[in-house]
């Protein structure tokens, strides 16, 4: 992409000094509440994003930090650590839990940016590489039942996120007060980092609870007897697109193969400096590792790896997704421990009238001995719970309405990113929004006598893909206030690209479509057939294939 001329966000990686920039003199600028000039980007690879609240009109600068969780496990000590922060030094007391199964702190103001780096220092977690041009927050199932087998991927998980971190010193030097040591090197990542943001992932089959083609990099545990052998490698995954911009799409990751896992390593590290060096520095929304596929051929790419790696791919083992939702209540692990899911909507912890679930939480923390597991889909599970203890947690949960009977099956599988009011991107409401429109599908559902059947359902407040909307069954992704493009077609296992079925209409015509939809699914399906694939079957809308060629296709 040398012939090119290069974004400017290239410019200022190659002059920030290994991420340095000018980031410390600006914290001790009181005149804004804000970052100036390059800092304003460069803040995200510490894992911040400079926001403000859209609901206020005088802008509130502020900023919003998504930790660093390998696989989402936090202890018990963490979770009260962050707890507190949460509830005295943020303008609003919540912790959320996002899709990339870690927490974020909303509102946090400049005065406090270096005590919450230094807090959660204290309790052993950083936001190193959670945002900007990096390998972000590795995902790994969070399956509670294979007890070892899901201990040695989450291992995995967290050694793909040391060997991909950045080096640079950055961090330390101006969050933690740390020495300065002279010259950085970047061996894996290079100078200018990478073109893009870049996701990775470790899965457990049969629960594709992370979404892996939503992910640049994917390994996908097979076991042997109960134990880990390898992984089957699946890249280039991803689902951002932008509006009116046909050359940008959401892409399914291809399947490159089978390694052993001790080649784990090398193969990640090939397949990012791959991307580092072969991805496009010119346009950054065609630069993720989908579309260095899509320019230079799947298998040039996987030939690339294998050179770089000094390892052959196999053929792919054999493996199945048969869900992606999390198993909510008690499940009891190989181990004799049990865990306990906690649905817990949009993932935003807080206590709400009647509700005090952020107090709820911070009380189980208090008594728990085992972790909790933070999910890729915005829920927490108390986990390595003693049969003894079991009846005390469930109280606790209970009593603070983390346990509610009543919550359906629908809504259970229903997700919103954060969007407005903190989001700079949102186009549209989706956390705030989707509450009181699932109360709406619900009853169109029991309408059709669909009470206890669900539909994957996602709602984005813009096209960057962080509520995984383009992996739904019904997807929507917002336009403007109250106004969303329509998506269905997807599958239950998050192997189908849904496809636009409506654009640009209101949320009433949205449920009016909703509504005649799943009249027709309540007749004509087959037998334990998924509204997504029904779609499909009954021609209401073509699967899409191939996104680089059909994803626009009518």
């Amino acid at each position: 992409m040398s012939e090119q001329k290069l974004s400017d966000n290239e410019r200022l990686k190659g002059q920030s000094n290994f991420l340095r920039g000018t980031i410390e003199q600006d914290l001790k600028d009181e005149l804004t509440g804000g970052f100036n000039g390059d800092n304003f980007q460069l803040i995200r690879f510490h894992g911040m994003y400079q926001q403000d609240d859209r609901d206020i009109r005088e802008p509130l600068h502020n900023v919003m930090l998504r930790a660093r969780m390998p696989g989402g496990i936090i202890t018990p000590e963490q979770w009260l650590g962050i707890d507190a922060f949460a509830s005295d030094h943020t303008m609003y007391g919540s912790i959320r839990l996002t899709t990339r199964q870690t927490f974020q702190f909303h509102g946090v103001l400049k005065p406090n940016i270096k005590l919450m780096h230094q807090t959660l220092n204290k309790y052993g977690i950083d936001s190193i590489a959670t945002a900007g041009d990096v390998n972000r927050n590795v995902l790994c199932t969070s399956n509670p039942v294979e007890s070892e087998l899901h201990a040695e991927a989450y291992e995995w998980a967290k050694k793909i996120s040391e060997h991909l971190l950045p080096k640079t010193r950055a961090y330390a030097e101006i969050w933690l007060n740390g020495e300065k040591l002279g010259p950085d090197e970047e061996p894996i990542l290079g100078p200018t980092y990478l073109p893009r943001k870049f996701k990775t992932t470790v899965v457990i089959p049969p629960h594709n609870d992370i979404d892996v083609h939503a992910n640049d990099l994917n390994f996908v545990a097979i076991a042997e007897n109960g134990k880990l052998v390898g992984f089957n490698v699946l890249v280039g995954g991803g689902l951002a697109m932008t509006h009116g911009d046909k050359e940008t799409y959401p892409r399914k990751a291809d399947d490159f193969g089978f390694i052993r896992k001790e080649d784990t390593l090398a193969v990640a590290a090939a397949v990012v400096t791959t991307q580092r060096d072969w991805g496009n520095r010119s346009n950054r929304k065609n630069a993720k590792t989908k579309y260095t596929l899509e320019r230079v051929g799947v298998e040039a790419f996987k030939t690339e790896v294998e050179s770089r790696a000094g390892v052959k791919f196999e053929e792919s083992r054999p493996y199945v997704f048969t869900s992606r939702g999390d198993r909510f209540g008690w499940v009891e692990g190989i181990d004799g421990k049990h865990h306990l899911t906690l649905f817990i909507e949009n993932g935003r912890i807080l206590d709400f009238p009647g509700k005090p679930l952020k107090t709820g939480l911070a009380e189980i923390a208090k008594i728990h001995k085992g972790d909790l597991r933070m999910t890729a889909n915005q829920n927490l599970i108390i986990a390595g719970v003693p049969a003894e203890e079991k009846a005390k947690i469930e109280k606790l949960a209970r009593d603070h309405g983390l346990i509610n009977d009543e919550i359906t099956e629908q809504r259970k599988n229903s997700m919103a990113c954060v969007a407005l009011p903190t989001c700079p991107l949102a186009m549209a409401e989706a956390e705030r929004f989707l509450p009181g429109f699932i109360d709406q599908v619900e009853a169109v559902m029991v309408n059709h006598g669909l009470s206890d059947d669900h539909v994957i359902l996602r709602v984005t407040g813009c096209p960057n893909g962080c509520g995984r909307a383009m992996l739904a069954e019904i997807g929507l992704v917002g336009k403007a206030m109250d106004r969303y493009n329509l998506y269905i077609g997807g599958n239950r296992e998050g192997t189908r690209i849904p496809r636009q079925y409506r654009e640009n209409i209101t949320s009433a015509e949205i449920l009016k479509e909703i509504d005649a939809l799943l009249a027709r699914w309540a007749k004509e399906r087959n037998e334990n057939e998924g509204f997504g694939d029904f779609v499909i079957r009954a021609g209401i809308v073509k699967p899409v294939v191939d996104s680089a060629k059909d994803f626009y296709a009518a």
